[in-house]
C-alpha cells in the first residue's frame, strides 16, 4: 500500500497539529514490515534533510515551493501529477485539504481515482473565524467543504471534532476519529535526579519554582489574557509565585503582551517564546500548577501532555478538552475569569490537591500512543481505498 502523506505545511518549530503529523510519521515509518505500508513523503524543496532524519525508511520527494501561496497552488495544480507518478494508492492531507481532482488509479485496482484522506483538526474556521488571520478562513473554508466531498476519509483528531464535522459540512466521505498520542519517553513523571535536569532546563529561558505554566501557541483561541488576569488577582497572596508563558508567538499574539503590560504584576510574568525541546515536559513537571485556558480545542495536545507528566492541570469545558482529561484535571468554564482564578488560587494552596491530580494525570494518558495512532491511521487508509475500489459501501 503506498501512501503519499503531505508533510509540506509543517513549520520548522512544529507545535499543535505541526507535532501531530512529526510524531505520525515516526510511528509510521517503524511499523513492523507485515503492516505492507510504502510510505511516501511529499516535502517542501528546502525541508528534506529533516524528514530523511525522521523516517529513514520512507522515502521524500522535495519538491513543494517554500512559500505558502505558491505551496497550496502547487497542491491542486502539481500535486495530483506527483501522485499519478508515484501511482499512490492513498494521498493523505495530514491539514485539512488535499488535491481535489486526483488522477487515475493503476488499472489493476479498479477505482476511478486514487483514495484520498484529509485530517481535520478543528472547525474554528467556521465558528470562530475571529481567531484566525482573514485570509486563511477565506481559504479553509470551501477547501475544508471541498475535502469533504471528495475525500473517502476525513479523520476527525477527537469525538468533538469529529461530531461538529458532521454537523457542519454533512460529508460524503466517511468520518473517523483517530485522537492523538503522547511520546511517553519525553512526557513522564520526574524520576531520580529528573529534577536537577528538569530546574537547569528550566533555568536556562528564565523559569524558576514555584510558578503556573501555560505551554502552547500564543493566539487568541488559548485565552491567555484571562490566564494573565487570573494571576494578577491571586499573586499578592503568593508571594515569590510566577507565571510562565511557553510557546512561540502566533496570530494575534499582541493581544498577550498588552495583557501581561497592564498586569500589576508583570515583573512575575515570563513570556518565553520558543523554547528548545525539552522545556515543556521539565515545565509540566515542575510546575506548582499547569493552566491550559483554552476557549476551544479540536483535541489539546499540551493537556494530555501535561497529564502524561504528572501535572496539576486546571483547562476548560465545552469541548474536546473535557473528554481529553475527564476527571484527572480540574475544569472551568471558557472565558470565565472568576472560575480560573478561584480554580488556581485552590490548588496553589492545596497541596494535597495537586497530589491527587498529580496521581490520576499518567494512568489518564497511558494509552495515548502515537504507535496506536499510526495503527489507526493505516486501518484508515485501507478502508479509504476499500471505498473507492466499492468493496464498502460509499
Amino acid at each position: 500500500m503506498r501512501v503519499a502523506l503531505d508533510v509540506s505545511a509543517i513549520p520548522d518549530d512544529p507545535a499543535g497539529a505541526g507535532i501531530y503529523v512529526l510524531e505520525l510519521v515516526k510511528a509510521l515509518d517503524v511499523l513492523p514490515p507485515g503492516s505492507d505500508l510504502d510510505l511516501h513523503l511529499v516535502a517542501r524543496n528546502d525541508d528534506g534533510e529533516r524528514w530523511h532524519s525522521v523516517a529513514p525508511r520512507a522515502t521524500v520527494h522535495e519538491v513543494v515551493p517554500i512559500r505558502r501561496p505558491s505551496r497550496l497552488a502547487w497542491e491542486q495544480m502539481l500535486a495530483p501529477r506527483l501522485a499519478k507518478h508515484l501511482e499512490a494508492d492513498v494521498w493523505h492531507g495530514p491539514h485539512y485539504t488535499i488535491p481535489l481532482m486526483m488522477p487515475q488509479s493503476k488499472p489493476s485496482q479498479h477505482r476511478a481515482r486514487s483514495a484520498s484522506v484529509v485530517t481535520v483538526h478543528d472547525l474554528t474556521f467556521f465558528d470562530h473565524p475571529e481567531w484566525h488571520e482573514r485570509s486563511k478562513v477565506t481559504y479553509f473554508r470551501p477547501m475544508i467543504r471541498a475535502a469533504a466531498r471528495r475525500a473517502q476519509v476525513l479523520i476527525g483528531v477527537s469525538d468533538w471534532t469529529s461530531k461538529r464535522l458532521i454537523e457542519l459540512v454533512g460529508p460524503r466521505a466517511a468520518v473517523v476519529t483517530i485522537p492523538h498520542g503522547v511520546d511517553h519517553t519525553r512526557f513522564l513523571p520526574s524520576t531520580g535526579d529528573g529534577r536537577a535536569r528538569d530546574l537547569a532546563a528550566l533555568a536556562g529561558v528564565g523559569i524558576r519554582p514555584p510558578f503556573i505554566g501555560f505551554a502552547g501557541t500564543i493566539e487568541p483561541r488559548k485565552n491567555i489574557p484571562s490566564l494573565v488576569r487570573s494571576f494578577d488577582a491571586i499573586a499578592d497572596d503568593h508571594l515569590g509565585l510566577q507565571l510562565a508563558i511557553v510557546g512561540q508567538p502566533g496570530w494575534g499574539s499582541d493581544e498577550v503582551k498588552r495583557a501581561i503590560a497592564k498586569s500589576r504584576h508583570r515583573d512575575r510574568i515570563n513570556l518565553t517564546g520558543y523554547v528548545e525541546a525539552e522545556v515543556i515536559p521539565a515545565l509540566f513537571r515542575q510546575a506548582t500548577v499547569v493552566a491550559y485556558p483554552s476557549l476551544e480545542e479540536g483535541f489539546g495536545l499540551p493537556a494530555l501532555e501535561a497529564l502524561a507528566c504528572g501535572a496539576p492541570l486546571v483547562t476548560t469545558t465545552g469541548s474536546a478538552m473535557e473528554d481529553v482529561v475527564g476527571d484527572a484535571a480540574v475544569l472551568v468554564p471558557p472565558d470565565d475569569d472568576a472560575s480560573l482564578t478561584q480554580a488556581l488560587s485552590q490548588l496553589v494552596e492545596r497541596a494535597g490537591r495537586r497530589e491527587a491530580l498529580s496521581l490520576a494525570g499518567p494512568p489518564r494518558a497511558a494509552s495515548s500512543t502515537w504507535q496506536r495512532c499510526a495503527q489507526l491511521h493505516l486501518d484508515a487508509y485501507r478502508f479509504a481505498i476499500a471505498r473507492s475500489t466499492g468493496k464498502v459501501e460509499p
